[in-house]
């Protein structure tokens, strides 16, 4: 189960009940799925003391209660808003995620030892043509699984079940390595499966640390997803009258629910009405587009009368942004008349700010004998 990001971004809908109702309905189809194939490996794995075929059950087990634990989490993000949680209940699901990816850990360190166990002691497994036939579907049904979870992930812009499909699809080439050791080892008598199931095992390792490591980066607060972040930005700039979108921040509260501010640059002749007007619509498209709420829009005026200050902005501009380490200038600001500016730069991370803004500061000085520069920083949150 992994945290989700949007992915249709022209929707004319943001994301809602529709949505949770597919993750909930696949989720569903993937937990029945999952229970049969592990019964049914179960007793093939048992009946033929095969170590591979029950750690492979265990691990259809393991993803038939992660969709359970998807279904649990995704009824409780969809809680409405109270005055407690004011913002809802969408990051239950990271929560869930955790939970996932503990039990996930535990039943991969599991197999690795029971597998390490057969490879020190191996034991000689028996199949039959009718256990061979049921791996043999098994393996038909996780790739049938596979495609149309990732199919439906796609289709509501989920994560967790393009994730969930990827992982079937690799659950089929696990489980048709486990009938092809089980082939080889009719044919020939070699037997490989202790040493496939410690690969399986592995492989579900590695699924509970990946699980853990992006839930902990969301928890934390991660860089916004970069498609999300210029569309965003693109649906703003497409306003009448607005220059340019910065600033862009962006709270994950859940699976696609994202609240912010940005602001825009507008002429300085726009009146407060023409403004207000632009932000209303701004709000309103980039919700319907995206699903994104801005609970903000901040003003930075642009001097368009005057042609001096026009020239003179855009001369800082081409000098400042020549150096590799800016990514962005804006906000400029001239209080008296040109003999003074203000402006933020955006540095890249790891850099001193305070030393990489006194270079710049000295090449415009050297530029502009007359003039005062004050620069600020401001930080690289969204691309």
């Amino acid at each position: 189960m992994r945290v989700e990001k949007m992915n249709e971004r022209d929707r004319n809908d943001p994301p809602g009940a529709d949505r949770d109702t597919v993750i909930v309905r696949t989720s569903l189809v993937g937990v029945a799925v999952n229970l049969v194939l592990a019964g049914i490996k179960a007793a093939v794995g048992l009946a033929a003391h095969s170590i591979a075929v029950v750690l492979d059950a265990v691990n259809n087990l393991s993803d038939a209660l992660s969709s359970v634990i998807t279904i649990v989490g995704t009824r409780l993000s969809g809680k409405l808003p109270d005055k407690k949680h004011p913002l809802g209940y969408g990051r239950v699901e990271y929560l869930s995620a955790t939970v996932v990816a503990a039990l996930v850990l535990y039943a991969g360190l599991t197999a690795l030892y029971e597998s390490v166990k057969r490879i020190a002691a191996p034991e000689t497994s028996a199949y039959t043509v009718v256990s061979l036939v049921m791996i043999g579907l098994a393996v038909a049904a996780k790739l049938v699984l596979g495609r149309y979870v990732k199919k439906q992930g796609e289709a509501v812009g989920s994560d967790s079940l393009r994730a969930s499909g990827t992982d079937a699809l690799s659950d089929a080439i696990l489980s048709a390595s486990v009938l092809a050791c089980a082939l080889i080892q009719t044919l020939t008598g070699l037997s490989l499966e202790a040493y496939v199931g410690a690969v399986i095992a592995v492989f579900i390792i590695r699924a509970g640390i990946g699980i853990i490591r992006e839930t902990i980066s969301e928890i934390l607060g991660q860089r916004t997803d970069t498609e999300l972040s210029q569309r965003v930005k693109e649906l703003v700039c497409r306003e009448d009258g607005v220059y340019g979108a910065y600033d862009l921040f962006l709270n994950n509260y859940g699976p696609g629910r994202y609240y912010g501010s940005v602001n825009i640059e507008v002429a300085d002749s726009a009146a407060a009405a023409e403004i207000d007007r632009m932000a209303r619509h701004i709000k309103g498209r980039v919700y319907h587009k995206t699903g994104v709420t801005l609970t903000g829009i901040g003003v930075y005026s642009r001097n368009t009368t005057d042609p001096a200050i026009v020239r003179l902005r855009e001369e800082i501009e081409r000098c400042v942004l020549a150096r590799d380490e800016v990514l962005q200038v804006y906000g400029f600001d001239f209080p008296e008349g040109g003999s003074e500016v203000h402006f933020y730069v955006v540095l890249n991370f790891g850099l001193d700010y305070k030393t990489e803004l006194a270079k710049i500061t000295a090449d415009l000085n050297a530029l502009y004998p007359g003039v005062r520069f004050k620069l600020a920083p401001h930080i690289d949150i969204s691309d």
